[in-house]
C-alpha cells in the first residue's frame, strides 16, 4: 500500500470522481476536492461502492484563499503532497459576436487561472516530494473547435503553460503531464449548463452552423464517447507510471484526432476537418 498523497480537483462527477476512486483503489491517500461539498453525494456513494476512503475537502480553484487553505490543510493533516491532478473545469459553448468578453474571461478564470492557482500553491510540496503535476486538458487544447473558441483558448493556454513549465519543473524533480480526453459520456450538455435549443434559436446568423455543429457533436457523444472511468484510467496510468509522458491521450480516437494537428505544419488539415462540421 502506498503512503503517497494525491490531491484531485473537480471530483463531484465525471473524470474527477472516477480518478479519485481509482487512485484510492491503487493505494493512494486521496484528497478529493470540489467547489461545493454539498454536491459530494455521488462521490461518497462511488467511494463506498468501491470500498475505499476519500478525504473530501472544499476547494474553489478560482479563489486563491480557498486553494491555499486546502493545500495547507493537506500538509497539516498528511504531512506531504506527492501529486496533484488538476481536473476542475467548466465547459462553454459560444462564438465571439454573440457573447461578451467578460464571458470569455470567466472561462479563462476557471479553466486556465484555476489550474495556475492550484499548481503554484502545490509546487513547493511537489518539489519536496519529487512529485507529479498532472492536468486534465482536452483534445480541444490541441485543435481549436467551432463554437468552442473560449474553451479551446483556455485549454490551449494550459497546454502551452505546462509544456513550457515541464522542463523547468523536471530540473527540480517534478514531473509535469497533460491528459487529453476526447468525448466523455454525460459531460457535454451537463457541463455547459445551457438549453441548446434556446442557444440555437438565439444564434442569429450563426444558427445554421451552430445547429450542424450541435447535431454532429451530440451524435458523436452518443455513439463514441468514453466513460469517465475509461478516461480516468489514463490519469491513473500517468500518476503511477515510472516515466510518464508529457502528453497523454485517453483513447485511440483522441490520439488520431490530436495527431492531425501535431503533424499539420500549415494548418490546412485541421481547418478542412473542423470546417466539415458546419454543414
Amino acid at each position: 500500500m502506498s503512503s503517497k498523497v494525491v490531491l484531485i480537483t473537480g471530483t463531484s462527477s465525471g473524470i474527477g470522481l472516477a480518478a479519485a476512486v481509482a487512485a484510492a483503489q491503487a493505494g493512494w491517500r486521496t484528497v478529493a476536492t470540489l467547489r461545493d461539498t454539498g454536491r459530494a453525494d455521488a462521490l461518497r456513494k462511488a467511494a463506498a461502492e468501491a470500498g475505499v476512503e476519500l478525504d473530501i475537502r472544499q476547494l474553489d480553484v478560482t479563489d486563491e484563499a480557498s486553494v491555499t487553505a486546502a493545500i495547507d490543510g493537506v500538509i497539516a493533516d498528511h504531512g506531504r503532497l506527492d501529486a496533484v491532478v488538476n481536473n476542475a473545469g467548466a465547459g462553454h459553448l459560444g462564438t465571439l459576436e454573440n457573447e461578451s468578453v467578460d464571458d470569455v474571461r470567466q472561462v479563462m478564470e476557471v479553466n486556465f487561472f484555476g489550474v495556475l492557482h492550484v499548481s503554484k500553491a502545490a509546487l513547493p510540496h511537489l518539489r519536496a516530494a519529487g512529485g507529479r503535476l498532472i492536468t486534465v486538458t482536452s483534445v480541444g487544447g490541441i485543435i481549436g473547435q467551432p463554437f468552442n473558441e473560449a474553451y479551446c483558448a483556455a485549454k490551449f493556454a494550459v497546454e502551452g503553460y505546462m509544456e513550457s513549465l515541464a522542463p523547468v519543473a523536471a530540473k527540480l524533480g517534478v514531473s509535469v503531464s497533460v491528459v487529453e480526453p476526447g468525448a466523455v459520456a454525460t459531460e457535454f450538455v451537463n457541463n455547459l449548463g445551457l438549453d441548446l435549443e434556446s442557444e440555437i434559436a438565439a444564434a442569429g446568423p450563426y444558427t445554421e452552423a451552430l445547429r450542424a455543429y450541435v447535431d454532429r457533436t451530440v451524435s458523436q457523444f452518443l455513439s463514441g464517447a468514453q466513460t469517465p472511468e475509461e478516461a480516468a484510467a489514463s490519469v491513473l496510468e500517468t500518476l503511477t507510471a515510472e516515466r510518464p509522458a508529457f502528453r497523454v491521450q485517453t483513447s485511440e480516437w483522441a490520439r488520431g484526432f490530436t495527431g492531425t494537428k501535431l503533424a499539420d505544419l500549415d494548418g490546412s488539415a485541421v481547418l478542412r476537418l473542423t470546417g466539415g462540421w458546419l454543414g
